[in-house]
């Protein structure tokens, strides 16, 4: 849910209203400088960050199962999961295609 247009001119001109051209204009620069900020303050942060080993730690990390199919198989041996494999190469080849001709 976000602002449309014309609740935004409403809500500028509410707060032109209020506060006046200057303190705004005054509101709106420390806003971006502040913005600003934060982001050097990131950047400066995810420079002194060790990736390398951040990225072998999330590697190490086990995945976790979206679904319950991905549950299963994260669960099976690797003997369970060569037995489903058959199991559904055969049942495949087995099942007649079946087709409808329209006449």
């Amino acid at each position: 849910m976000g602002m449309h247009l014309p609740e935004l001119i409403v809500l500028v001109g509410i707060a032109l209203a209020i506060f006046g051209p200057k303190t705004l204009n005054s509101m709106a620069r420390n806003a971006g400088k502040g913005v600003s900020q934060v982001k050097n303050a990131k950047d400066k942060l995810m420079a002194e960050l060790p990736m390398e080993e951040i990225a072998r730690v999330t590697e190490s990390i086990p995945q976790v199962p979206l679904n319950p199919q991905q549950a299963v198989r994260m669960l099976m041996t690797p003997d369970q999961r060569e037995a489903v494999k058959k199991e559904r190469g055969t049942t495949t080849a087995e099942k007649p295609v079946e087709t409808k001709v329209d006449a």
